[in-house]
């Protein structure tokens, strides 16, 4: 399975470095590299490209803006010598944060990230031969995890608690994996940490989703998507 992708940095050199470290990746396939970001979105609107390195200091558009001006965004790569953006790229489900000056070994283990995540959607996307199941690995075992039986999934810094119906199963994912994980028609993600069973809320109100004993809070940014379940359980 190959990875498309695609590299945006206003400084050549930084495209000249990524260029290097992508044709030592076997599964890698760059598709064009862009010093002019508005290019580059030209680019995604006509190809299919699954992850994106960019960088973040450019001069006409920064790339939190670039990322967050598309409507369906591939996977992304922060590629920037400043740190100071970290944080808000992860909220933004960054794959990976690349510090300038980076090694091979570094630029390897974010794409492999990608590589897996890309499987995971394949495997998602594949759920249609079986429904009403996933596997989620825990330590080193898969586990065969009901969809009935999940009543939401929370994030536990590199890891995501499945809380159950009779357990909780811990597994180290991101969110945005996680929910790449489950049919997008029975599950929501309501909150930068929470991802519910649409069928297991039991009650809404301005703030919070009520799951069994458990009180889930709604982030701002995810009320649309909280609004489609209550609507969803009205029909």
């Amino acid at each position: 399975m190959r990875l498309t992708a695609i590299a945006v940095d206003d400084e050549p050199v930084a495209l000249s470095v990524i260029t290097s470290h992508a044709a030592k990746v076997p599964f890698l396939e760059m598709k064009g590299l862009f010093t002019n970001a508005f290019e580059a979105m030209e680019h995604l609107n006509r190809e299919k490209t699954d992850l994106l390195f960019l960088d973040i200091k450019m001069p006409d558009i920064t790339g939190i803006d670039f990322l967050t001006s598309l409507t369906n965004p591939p996977m992304v790569v922060f590629t920037t010598a400043y740190s100071e953006h970290a944080v808000q790229s992860f909220e933004l489900d960054a794959i990976d944060y690349l510090l300038k000056p980076f090694s091979l070994t570094r630029f390897l283990k974010a794409c492999n990230k990608a590589h897996s995540l890309l499987q995971l959607k394949q495997q998602s996307a594949a759920a249609v031969y079986a429904p009403d199941y996933v596997f989620v690995k825990s330590g080193y075992e898969q586990y065969k995890l009901q969809l009935d039986d999940i009543l939401y999934l929370e994030s536990a810094g590199n890891y995501v608690n499945f809380v159950l119906k009779d357990r909780k199963l811990l597994s180290r994912l991101s969110m945005q994996e996680a929910l790449d994980l489950l049919p997008g028609s029975l599950f929501t993600r309501v909150h930068r940490f929470f991802i519910v069973a649409n069928s297991k809320v039991e009650r809404i109100d301005r703030n919070f989703l009520y799951v069994r004993e458990a009180s889930i809070s709604i982030g701002a940014a995810y009320a649309d998507a909280v609004a489609r379940i209550w609507k969803g359980g009205m029909e």
